[in-house]
């Protein structure tokens, strides 16, 4: 799977699920120069990336990736993270969708964690 954390997405989260999975596919929005700009152009370099998002922001990047929908948009896919779960949990229900699921499946797809 894809996957492209955000700017605020937490840092253990993602140096936990590279301890589980060394050779996992994700990216950081810091480590692609993405940092400063907005929700609707990470879900424009994700959909043409093939890479979904993840992010702790349930405010804005939701409405925003429904939005893309509505206007008949690709969207790779957002899993919003509850930032409040324990970071084990996080990682641990991440890991499950990781070796469960396929990209595909998450196409055009919100998903709010917990599950």
């Amino acid at each position: 799977m894809k996957l492209l954390s955000d700017e605020n997405f937490h840092g253990d989260i993602v140096r936990g699920l590279f301890l589980c999975q060394p050779n996992l596919d994700l990216v950081r929005i810091q480590d692609i120069g993405l940092r400063a700009v907005d929700d609707p152009a990470i879900l424009d370099w994700a959909a043409a990336n093939n890479r979904i998002v993840l992010t702790h922001d349930r405010a804005t990047m939701p409405n925003f990736a429904y939005e893309r929908l509505a206007r008949g948009e690709e969207m790779s896919g957002l899993f919003v993270v509850n930032d409040r779960m324990p970071i084990r949990q996080v990682i641990d229900e991440l890991l499950l969708l990781i070796d469960c699921s396929q990209q595909s499946e998450w196409k055009g797809i919100v998903l709010y964690l917990p599950l």
